[in-house]
């Protein structure tokens, strides 16, 4: 009975850190004036080639799977970092706001890297710029992270605490 009401109060937690982690990231986007900079770009000229992509007569379903990689993308950021951090945490008993805050942030912000295999040589600029956007994923993990531990590591059986 306690296993279940654990798997509970996990679901529950992370029900409330993944839509905590969206708005971060949203509000981390908008706050830093290079990522909103490039977001209204890019915005704007995909609103623009999705239009005229539809009226010389490209299918709707190239923009459903251009959503679809969006949604996979975002699900990798913010679902999978809190998830696996809590499976890990939840079974070896570590319920400490470093492990849930710092060990989220950090899983985030390596999403993005670990996904191209290597950071990139070259530019110094575009390597500042990627730097800004780590550090708001760094936040967005951390963030939904400890919402996670404010919910469900908090108050629970501290065994082998870290």
């Amino acid at each position: 009975m306690r296993f279940l009401g654990r798997v509970f109060v996990g679901c529950l937690a992370l029900l409330l850190a993944i839509p905590c982690g969206a708005f971060v990231l949203g509000l981390g986007a908008m706050l830093d004036p290079v990522s909103r900079e490039v977001l209204g770009s890019l915005g704007l000229v995909g609103l623009f080639e999705g239009l005229n992509d539809l009226a010389s007569g490209i299918g709707p379903e190239t923009i459903l799977f251009a959503l679809a990689a969006f949604a996979r993308a975002l699900f990798l950021l913010l679902v999978v970092p809190p998830v696996a951090m809590a499976v890990i945490g939840e079974t070896l008993n570590w319920r400490s706001p470093a492990w849930y805050g710092a060990g989220t942030g950090l899983l985030t912000a390596l999403v993005p890297w670990l996904a191209r295999n290597a950071a990139r040589a070259g530019d110094p600029q575009a390597f500042a710029q990627e730097g800004r956007i780590t550090a708001i994923l760094f936040l967005t993990g951390a963030a939904s992270g400890l919402v996670y531990w404010l919910v469900a590591g908090r108050f629970g059986p501290r065994d082998g605490a870290v």
